[in-house]
């Protein structure tokens, strides 16, 4: 019997789409370990950007997600959709945490979508976040959060 192995990555779209599968296995299987293999995910100059770092080089962007198990408790990643086009994809996720201090047992969900673009040989070159800060994470904190609510209220008066 043959040995079966998976088809060569040959034009930009399979490298997106071979490459969009091992990053969001590598995502939603993410542990404090783990968190140093990103450089197999990543090219070496590549650039991360959120609404809270923009970042370039992969020991940067190692050091965003290790403090992500640092600062939250329990926080994971969960696709729930993707879409391939050349070399890009763009991804919609759930991120679930809980905060260490603030309502500890109570699970939080951040809805987000994450831009990325390859390299030619499928390491991520360009990680673009998108998610409001304000409603997905001040509005959730104490203090911050009634500011926020009512700043909101105000605004769409």
């Amino acid at each position: 019997m043959a040995l079966m192995t998976a088809p060569a990555a040959t034009d930009s779209a399979t490298v997106a789409t071979v490459a969009t599968a091992g990053i969001v296995a590598f995502f939603e299987a993410l542990t404090p370990q783990s968190v140093a293999e990103i450089s197999h995910y990543y090219a070496p100059q590549a650039r991360f950007k959120d609404p809270f770092n923009d970042v370039t080089g992969v020991p940067a962007i190692t050091g965003i997600f290790a403090h992500m198990f640092v600062a939250l408790e329990s926080p994971r990643f969960v696709v729930t959709e993707r879409i391939v086009q050349g070399q890009q994809c763009f991804l919609t996720w759930e991120f679930r945490f809980r905060f260490k201090r603030f309502k500890p047992t109570q699970e939080q969900v951040i809805w987000g979508g994450s831009h990325l673009v390859f390299s030619s040989d499928g390491l991520v070159i360009l990680h673009r976040d998108y998610w409001d800060a304000a409603e997905e994470l001040y509005e959730k904190l104490p203090v911050v959060g009634s500011v926020m609510r009512w700043l909101k209220k105000r605004a769409n008066s």
